[in-house]
Protein backbone atom coordinates (compact mmCIF):
# COMPACT_ATOMS: atom_id res chain seq x y z
CA UNK A 1 0.00 0.00 0.00
CA UNK A 2 0.91 3.49 -0.35
CA UNK A 3 0.29 6.11 2.35
CA UNK A 4 0.31 9.81 1.12
CA UNK A 5 0.91 12.51 3.40
CA UNK A 6 -1.09 16.05 3.27
CA UNK A 7 0.87 18.94 1.45
CA UNK A 8 2.93 20.65 4.32
CA UNK A 9 2.95 17.24 6.48
CA UNK A 10 5.74 17.83 9.18
CA UNK A 11 8.67 15.72 9.69
CA UNK A 12 7.33 14.80 13.24
CA UNK A 13 3.88 13.54 11.06
CA UNK A 14 6.09 11.64 8.78
CA UNK A 15 8.77 10.10 11.60
CA UNK A 16 5.19 9.08 13.68
CA UNK A 17 4.24 7.23 10.85
CA UNK A 18 7.22 5.70 9.41
CA UNK A 19 7.63 4.50 13.36
CA UNK A 20 4.26 2.67 13.46
CA UNK A 21 4.87 0.79 9.95
CA UNK A 22 8.41 -0.20 11.58
CA UNK A 23 6.30 -2.09 14.88
CA UNK A 24 4.19 -4.04 13.19
CA UNK A 25 7.36 -5.52 11.13
CA UNK A 26 6.87 -4.00 7.65
CA UNK A 27 9.50 -1.83 6.00
CA UNK A 28 8.52 1.94 5.07
CA UNK A 29 9.82 3.49 1.80
CA UNK A 30 9.44 7.68 1.85
CA UNK A 31 9.14 9.23 -1.79
CA UNK A 32 9.00 13.36 -1.24
CA UNK A 33 7.55 14.99 -4.23
CA UNK A 34 7.55 18.17 -5.24
CA UNK A 35 3.76 18.22 -3.80
CA UNK A 36 3.46 15.21 -1.72
CA UNK A 37 5.30 12.66 0.45
CA UNK A 38 4.16 9.36 0.13
CA UNK A 39 5.38 6.19 2.42
CA UNK A 40 5.59 2.96 0.73
CA UNK A 41 4.65 0.00 2.46
CA UNK A 42 6.36 -3.22 1.91
CA UNK A 43 5.49 -7.00 3.50
CA UNK A 44 2.23 -8.52 4.91
CA UNK A 45 -0.12 -6.06 5.24
CA UNK A 46 -2.35 -8.02 7.05
CA UNK A 47 -0.38 -6.27 10.38
CA UNK A 48 -1.67 -3.08 9.82
CA UNK A 49 -5.31 -3.99 8.46
CA UNK A 50 -6.45 -3.14 12.28
CA UNK A 51 -3.91 -0.35 12.44
CA UNK A 52 -6.49 3.67 11.58
CA UNK A 53 -3.74 4.91 9.37
CA UNK A 54 -6.36 7.16 7.23
CA UNK A 55 -6.81 8.88 10.68
CA UNK A 56 -3.16 9.86 12.01
CA UNK A 57 -1.80 13.14 11.70
CA UNK A 58 -0.76 14.53 8.77
CA UNK A 59 -2.11 11.25 6.44
CA UNK A 60 -4.28 12.65 4.04
CA UNK A 61 -5.35 8.62 2.02
CA UNK A 62 -4.45 5.57 2.06
CA UNK A 63 -4.07 3.34 -1.04
CA UNK A 64 -3.24 -0.11 -2.06
CA UNK A 65 -0.81 -0.56 -4.72
CA UNK A 66 -2.06 -2.79 -7.72
CA UNK A 67 0.80 -3.57 -9.53
CA UNK A 68 2.95 -6.31 -8.05
CA UNK A 69 6.18 -4.06 -8.79
CA UNK A 70 5.72 -1.67 -5.94
CA UNK A 71 8.87 0.82 -4.85
CA UNK A 72 9.40 1.08 -9.45
CA UNK A 73 5.61 1.88 -10.31
CA UNK A 74 3.95 5.20 -10.94
CA UNK A 75 1.34 4.57 -8.06
CA UNK A 76 4.11 4.52 -5.59
CA UNK A 77 6.07 8.06 -7.25
CA UNK A 78 4.09 10.26 -9.91
CA UNK A 79 7.36 12.45 -10.55
CA UNK A 80 10.23 11.30 -12.46
CA UNK A 81 13.42 10.03 -10.67
CA UNK A 82 16.26 11.86 -11.25
CA UNK A 83 19.58 9.22 -11.04
CA UNK A 84 22.56 11.51 -9.55
CA UNK A 85 26.14 10.24 -11.03
CA UNK A 86 29.11 10.96 -9.62
CA UNK A 87 29.73 14.31 -7.24
CA UNK A 88 26.82 16.98 -7.31
CA UNK A 89 29.27 19.37 -8.85
CA UNK A 90 29.21 16.97 -11.98
CA UNK A 91 25.58 17.87 -12.96
CA UNK A 92 24.99 14.53 -14.05
CA UNK A 93 21.32 13.94 -13.22
CA UNK A 94 19.85 11.00 -15.45
CA UNK A 95 15.80 11.11 -16.16
CA UNK A 96 16.13 14.93 -16.58
CA UNK A 97 15.77 17.44 -19.47
CA UNK A 98 19.52 16.48 -20.51
CA UNK A 99 20.35 13.31 -22.08
CA UNK A 100 23.17 11.39 -21.32
CA UNK A 101 25.56 9.51 -23.53
CA UNK A 102 27.28 6.45 -22.20
CA UNK A 103 30.58 5.48 -24.26
CA UNK A 104 33.46 3.61 -24.81
CA UNK A 105 34.95 -0.02 -25.44
CA UNK A 106 32.73 -2.99 -24.87
CA UNK A 107 35.80 -4.44 -22.86
CA UNK A 108 38.96 -2.91 -21.40
CA UNK A 109 41.71 -4.54 -22.92
CA UNK A 110 44.49 -2.12 -22.13
CA UNK A 111 44.99 1.19 -20.68
CA UNK A 112 46.31 2.89 -23.49
CA UNK A 113 43.51 1.31 -25.95
CA UNK A 114 41.10 2.73 -23.36
CA UNK A 115 42.87 6.44 -22.74
CA UNK A 116 42.50 7.09 -26.78
CA UNK A 117 38.61 5.57 -26.84
CA UNK A 118 38.02 7.97 -23.60
CA UNK A 119 39.37 11.38 -24.59
CA UNK A 120 37.57 10.57 -28.12
CA UNK A 121 33.91 9.87 -26.78
CA UNK A 122 35.03 12.86 -23.88
CA UNK A 123 35.67 15.50 -26.83
CA UNK A 124 32.54 14.02 -28.72
CA UNK A 125 30.35 15.29 -26.06
CA UNK A 126 29.55 12.07 -23.96
CA UNK A 127 29.40 12.48 -20.18
CA UNK A 128 29.95 8.61 -19.01
CA UNK A 129 32.81 6.20 -19.72
CA UNK A 130 31.40 2.82 -20.30
CA UNK A 131 34.05 -0.54 -20.53
CA UNK A 132 34.12 -3.83 -19.32
CA UNK A 133 36.33 -4.95 -16.54
CA UNK A 134 34.64 -8.59 -16.11
CA UNK A 135 33.01 -9.76 -19.09
CA UNK A 136 30.39 -12.23 -19.49
CA UNK A 137 30.67 -14.21 -22.22
CA UNK A 138 28.84 -17.41 -23.86
CA UNK A 139 31.71 -18.81 -24.77
CA UNK A 140 34.02 -20.04 -21.64
CA UNK A 141 37.20 -19.25 -24.23
CA UNK A 142 36.73 -16.01 -24.91
CA UNK A 143 38.17 -13.11 -23.31
CA UNK A 144 37.00 -12.82 -19.99
CA UNK A 145 38.48 -9.06 -18.93
CA UNK A 146 41.20 -8.10 -16.93
CA UNK A 147 39.25 -7.76 -14.34
CA UNK A 148 41.00 -5.59 -11.03
CA UNK A 149 43.26 -4.54 -13.85
CA UNK A 150 40.61 -3.53 -16.04
CA UNK A 151 39.41 -1.40 -12.81
CA UNK A 152 42.17 0.39 -12.41
CA UNK A 153 42.66 1.47 -16.19
CA UNK A 154 39.04 3.08 -15.60
CA UNK A 155 40.40 4.80 -12.61
CA UNK A 156 42.79 6.24 -14.87
CA UNK A 157 40.82 7.15 -17.63
CA UNK A 158 38.71 9.00 -14.85
CA UNK A 159 41.32 10.99 -13.73
CA UNK A 160 42.21 12.19 -17.03
CA UNK A 161 38.62 13.03 -18.47
CA UNK A 162 36.44 13.39 -15.76
CA UNK A 163 34.16 11.24 -16.95
CA UNK A 164 32.23 8.87 -14.21
CA UNK A 165 31.97 5.24 -14.88
CA UNK A 166 29.95 2.59 -15.29
CA UNK A 167 31.05 -1.06 -15.38
CA UNK A 168 29.34 -4.28 -15.06
CA UNK A 169 29.38 -6.38 -11.67
CA UNK A 170 29.08 -10.32 -12.29
CA UNK A 171 28.89 -11.56 -8.64
CA UNK A 172 28.06 -10.77 -5.56
CA UNK A 173 31.87 -11.53 -4.31
CA UNK A 174 32.56 -8.73 -6.38
CA UNK A 175 30.49 -6.18 -5.61
CA UNK A 176 32.78 -4.18 -2.91
CA UNK A 177 35.19 -4.38 -5.46
CA UNK A 178 33.83 -2.85 -8.18
CA UNK A 179 31.72 0.00 -6.09
CA UNK A 180 35.26 1.01 -4.99
CA UNK A 181 36.05 2.27 -8.68
CA UNK A 182 32.70 2.61 -10.47
CA UNK A 183 29.80 5.34 -10.34
CA UNK A 184 27.51 3.21 -11.73
CA UNK A 185 27.29 -0.01 -11.47
CA UNK A 186 25.51 -2.45 -14.25
CA UNK A 187 23.89 -5.45 -14.05
CA UNK A 188 23.70 -7.10 -17.46
CA UNK A 189 21.39 -9.04 -19.11
CA UNK A 190 22.30 -12.44 -18.51
CA UNK A 191 21.84 -11.44 -14.54
CA UNK A 192 19.02 -9.66 -14.82
CA UNK A 193 17.11 -12.14 -12.27
CA UNK A 194 20.52 -13.11 -10.68
CA UNK A 195 18.54 -12.46 -7.38
CA UNK A 196 21.23 -12.72 -4.89
CA UNK A 197 23.34 -10.04 -7.29
CA UNK A 198 20.08 -8.12 -7.13
CA UNK A 199 20.18 -7.49 -3.71
CA UNK A 200 23.78 -6.79 -2.67
CA UNK A 201 24.10 -4.14 -5.51
CA UNK A 202 20.91 -3.01 -3.64
CA UNK A 203 22.60 -2.82 -0.59
CA UNK A 204 25.15 -0.66 -1.68
CA UNK A 205 24.70 3.58 -2.18
CA UNK A 206 25.71 3.47 -6.04
CA UNK A 207 23.57 4.05 -8.90
CA UNK A 208 22.51 0.98 -10.76
CA UNK A 209 21.96 0.49 -14.54
CA UNK A 210 20.14 -2.59 -14.87
CA UNK A 211 19.75 -4.13 -18.58
CA UNK A 212 16.80 -6.22 -19.40
CA UNK A 213 16.99 -10.13 -19.98
CA UNK A 214 17.42 -11.70 -23.26
CA UNK A 215 13.83 -12.87 -23.29
CA UNK A 216 12.57 -10.76 -20.40
CA UNK A 217 8.66 -9.47 -20.26
CA UNK A 218 8.54 -6.11 -18.83
CA UNK A 219 6.95 -7.13 -16.01
CA UNK A 220 9.79 -9.30 -15.30
CA UNK A 221 12.26 -6.19 -16.09
CA UNK A 222 11.01 -4.04 -13.58
CA UNK A 223 9.96 -6.63 -10.91
CA UNK A 224 13.77 -6.95 -11.06
CA UNK A 225 14.73 -3.89 -10.49
CA UNK A 226 12.23 -4.09 -7.21
CA UNK A 227 14.48 -6.02 -5.64
CA UNK A 228 17.28 -3.24 -5.94
CA UNK A 229 14.79 -0.99 -4.46
CA UNK A 230 12.99 -2.96 -1.89
CA UNK A 231 16.84 -3.20 -0.09
CA UNK A 232 16.65 0.39 -0.19
CA UNK A 233 18.57 1.73 -3.35
CA UNK A 234 16.50 3.78 -5.25
CA UNK A 235 19.08 4.77 -7.63
CA UNK A 236 18.30 2.46 -10.54
CA UNK A 237 18.49 3.08 -14.17
CA UNK A 238 16.66 1.28 -16.76
CA UNK A 239 18.12 -0.11 -19.79
CA UNK A 240 16.83 -1.69 -23.14
CA UNK A 241 19.15 -3.58 -24.99
CA UNK A 242 17.38 -5.92 -27.39
CA UNK A 243 15.51 -9.36 -26.78
CA UNK A 244 15.21 -12.32 -28.58
CA UNK A 245 13.24 -13.11 -31.46
CA UNK A 246 12.92 -15.50 -34.23
CA UNK A 247 14.54 -12.57 -36.48
CA UNK A 248 18.51 -13.13 -37.34
CA UNK A 249 19.48 -10.12 -39.26
CA UNK A 250 20.36 -8.27 -36.35
CA UNK A 251 21.77 -9.48 -33.18
CA UNK A 252 18.94 -9.12 -30.98
CA UNK A 253 15.54 -6.71 -31.61
CA UNK A 254 15.31 -3.95 -30.36
CA UNK A 255 12.48 -2.82 -28.47
CA UNK A 256 11.92 0.34 -28.60
CA UNK A 257 8.14 0.27 -27.82
CA UNK A 258 9.46 -0.79 -24.24
CA UNK A 259 10.79 3.22 -24.08
CA UNK A 260 7.76 5.00 -23.48
CA UNK A 261 6.01 1.68 -21.75
CA UNK A 262 8.58 1.64 -18.97
CA UNK A 263 7.79 5.42 -18.67
CA UNK A 264 4.21 4.95 -18.35
CA UNK A 265 4.61 2.27 -15.88
CA UNK A 266 7.83 3.51 -13.66
CA UNK A 267 9.15 6.74 -12.38
CA UNK A 268 12.69 5.27 -13.20
CA UNK A 269 14.74 6.76 -15.87
CA UNK A 270 15.49 4.73 -19.48
CA UNK A 271 18.78 4.56 -21.38
CA UNK A 272 18.64 2.06 -24.92
CA UNK A 273 21.80 0.41 -26.31
CA UNK A 274 21.84 0.30 -29.62
CA UNK A 275 25.03 -1.03 -29.84
CA UNK A 276 24.01 -5.00 -28.39
CA UNK A 277 20.47 -4.77 -29.49
CA UNK A 278 21.56 -4.31 -33.12
CA UNK A 279 25.36 -6.20 -33.32
CA UNK A 280 26.10 -4.04 -36.56
CA UNK A 281 27.80 -0.91 -36.02
CA UNK A 282 26.07 0.92 -39.20
CA UNK A 283 22.54 0.35 -37.28
CA UNK A 284 23.67 1.87 -33.85
CA UNK A 285 23.29 5.51 -35.46
CA UNK A 286 19.83 5.08 -36.81
CA UNK A 287 18.52 3.33 -33.87
CA UNK A 288 20.40 5.86 -31.45
CA UNK A 289 18.42 8.29 -32.81
CA UNK A 290 14.85 6.38 -32.81
CA UNK A 291 15.64 5.81 -29.36
CA UNK A 292 15.92 10.14 -28.40
CA UNK A 293 12.79 10.25 -30.61
CA UNK A 294 11.01 7.20 -28.75
CA UNK A 295 11.63 9.11 -25.09
CA UNK A 296 14.85 7.82 -24.09
CA UNK A 297 16.67 9.44 -21.10
CA UNK A 298 20.15 8.52 -22.49
CA UNK A 299 22.10 5.75 -24.42
CA UNK A 300 24.83 3.61 -24.07
CA UNK A 301 27.10 3.12 -27.14
CA UNK A 302 30.39 0.84 -27.99
CA UNK A 303 33.29 2.94 -28.86
CA UNK A 304 36.57 1.06 -30.06
CA UNK A 305 40.07 3.16 -32.22
CA UNK A 306 40.41 0.24 -34.27
CA UNK A 307 37.14 -2.57 -33.93
CA UNK A 308 38.88 -4.97 -36.62
CA UNK A 309 41.15 -5.81 -33.16
CA UNK A 310 38.66 -5.75 -30.60
CA UNK A 311 39.10 -8.41 -28.44
CA UNK A 312 35.05 -8.57 -27.60
CA UNK A 313 32.46 -7.07 -29.52
CA UNK A 314 34.13 -5.19 -32.76
CA UNK A 315 31.45 -5.64 -34.84
CA UNK A 316 28.85 -3.57 -33.06
CA UNK A 317 31.40 -0.30 -32.10
CA UNK A 318 31.52 2.69 -33.63
CA UNK A 319 35.27 4.03 -34.38
CA UNK A 320 35.81 7.53 -33.10
CA UNK A 321 34.93 9.95 -35.95
CA UNK A 322 31.64 8.12 -36.88
CA UNK A 323 30.79 8.16 -32.92
CA UNK A 324 31.36 12.28 -33.37
CA UNK A 325 29.48 12.37 -36.09
CA UNK A 326 26.46 10.20 -34.50
CA UNK A 327 26.66 12.94 -31.34
CA UNK A 328 26.04 16.21 -33.58
CA UNK A 329 23.14 14.39 -35.06
CA UNK A 330 21.64 13.13 -31.99
CA UNK A 331 21.24 16.88 -30.72
CA UNK A 332 19.20 17.58 -33.09
CA UNK A 333 16.81 15.07 -33.00
CA UNK A 334 17.00 15.99 -29.03
CA UNK A 335 15.65 19.64 -29.68
CA UNK A 336 13.19 18.35 -31.60
CA UNK A 337 11.55 16.31 -28.78
CA UNK A 338 12.55 19.11 -26.17
CA UNK A 339 15.84 17.76 -24.99
CA UNK A 340 19.53 18.66 -24.80
CA UNK A 341 22.27 16.82 -25.54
Amino acid sequence: MIIVLKHGATRDEIDHVVQKIKERGLTPHVSEGKERTIIGVIGDERSIQNLPLSVFPGVEKVMPILSPYKLVSREFKNDDTLVEVGPASAGIKIGGKRLHVMAGPCAVESLERLMIVAEAVCAAGATILRGGAFKPRTSPHTFQGLGSEGLEHLVEAKKKTGLPIVTEVLDTRDVELVAGSADILQIGTRNMQNFRLLTEVGQTDKPVMLKRGLSATIKEFLLAAEYIMKEGNHRVILCERGIRTFETQTRNTLDLAAVPVLKKLSHLPVIVDPSHATGKWELVAPMAKAAIAAGADGLMIEVHANPEDALSDGEESLKPPKFQAMMQELKKIAVAVGREL
